[in-house]
């Protein structure tokens, strides 16, 4: 009997790079994965014509359009992208430079089964102030040797879920912010696709704050 395809949904708010670079394996059979679906959360975001050119159904949900429902913005912003999730019954929800909170709704969903790439390694520069250059600003400022990317689970905190994997990437004396982040995305990509290929083997346990492997993939 042929295995069924672990079904993604992909959430985006950019250029789509991650998700290209995701989109592309995918093509190329290396795993059993497809995608059912794109969102994102701005009409201009170049990621809905990288999903189109795949073929995939590629939709917008735009978030500033809920500004002005105030304190009931997230819980309908993530209502209107669930509705059109659900029909699709991913198994899996991959936030791919996603820039927006997920409401308690959502999250309740599909806990354990979300899945986000951070470009530092948590608990280190992390949280709802820290995201795209910010983060590779502030490592430079700081001065630290070693910065990376996590690929995590999403709970309701910023940053906060069970770390799924980790890489380590070296900060040289003199680099710019921007020659720290091309050296993150570099190593952000593929530890991305290995998390989700992970996922569709069944080889990640959550246990409390940690996950634990328990088989397939490449160890680390």
């Amino acid at each position: 009997m042929e295995r069924k395809k672990t079904k993604i949904a992909v959430l985006l708010s950019g250029g789509g790079t991650t998700y290209q670079h995701i989109q592309e394996r995918l093509a190329a059979g290396e795993a059993d994965v497809e995608t059912a679906v794109v969102i994102s959360s701005r009409a201009d975001a170049y990621g809905l014509e990288r999903a189109r050119s795949f073929g995939v159904p590629a939709f917008v949900v735009q978030r500033k359009e809920f500004n002005q429902h105030g304190d009931a913005a997230v819980a309908m912003f993530n209502r209107a992208m669930l509705d059109i999730i659900e029909p699709y019954k991913p198994d899996l929800i991959v936030l791919a430079g996603f820039m927006c909170l997920l409401s308690p709704e959502f999250v309740d969903r599909y806990r354990g089964r979300i899945i986000n790439t951070h470009p530092a390694l948590i608990p280190a520069f992390c949280g709802h102030e820290y995201y795209g250059d910010r983060v590779h600003k502030a490592v430079v400022e700081y001065g630290v040797k070693v910065t990376g990317c996590t690929i995590h689970f999403v709970d309701e905190v910023y940053d906060n879920g069970p770390i799924i994997l980790q890489q380590a990437v070296p900060v040289y004396d003199g680099d710019t912010y921007e020659e720290v982040a091309a050296r993150v995305q570099a190593a952000e990509k593929p530890l991305f696709f290995e998390a989700i290929k992970l996922f569709s083997e069944g080889a990640l346990e959550i246990r409390g704050r940690k996950v634990f492997r328990t088989g397939g993939g490449t160890e680390r």
